[in-house]
């Protein structure tokens, strides 16, 4: 066996401090500057889900709770963080007085959430001079939690 010399130990010892220094790669290698990229939105089609779960995409007509309904809706914002609609509410708790028609009314669609290549509202809020008071319907159109299926 030979022992190191000093010529040998010497080149090591060079190797070893140009690694420690310059790292694994040479001057060649790419350097990363600034922020790191965001996640980008999936791309590909939004829905709400109805009251049976069926997705929909720009519904004019939406069962919005079991005793609340939507219609004559007339969409803008749609696929954005907020969707805002202006249409018609009606339900069994404005029974008699909106048969027909329903009052005037403005919904606003929120809290949307990925799955997979596609996109669903969470949230939907009702705004209209003639809503039923909560603690008489038990429903708060103000804040209703959407159905969206399991990822």
């Amino acid at each position: 066996m030979h022992k190191p010399t000093a010529i040998v130990t010497a080149c090591a010892l060079a190797l070893v401090m140009a690694v420690g220094i310059t790292g694994c790669g040479g001057p060649d290698q790419p350097q990363v500057q600034g922020p790191a990229p965001t996640r980008s939105p999936a791309a590909g089609p939004v829905y709400v889900s109805d009251t049976m779960g069926h997705p929909l995409i720009r519904p004019t007509r939406l069962g919005l709770t079991e005793f609340t309904s939507l219609s004559h809706l007339k969409w803008r914002d749609w696929g954005q963080p907020k969707a805002v609609a202006t249409g018609e509410v009606s339900g069994m708790w404005c029974i008699p007085g909106c048969e027909k028609t329903g009052y005037p009314a403005t919904v606003e669609l929120s809290g949307l959430q990925r799955r997979e290549n596609v996109s669903y509202y969470t949230r939907a809020s009702v705004r209209s001079a003639h809503l039923p008071n909560p603690a008489e319907t038990g429903e708060d159109l103000r804040s209703v939690h959407l159905y969206v299926p399991e990822p």
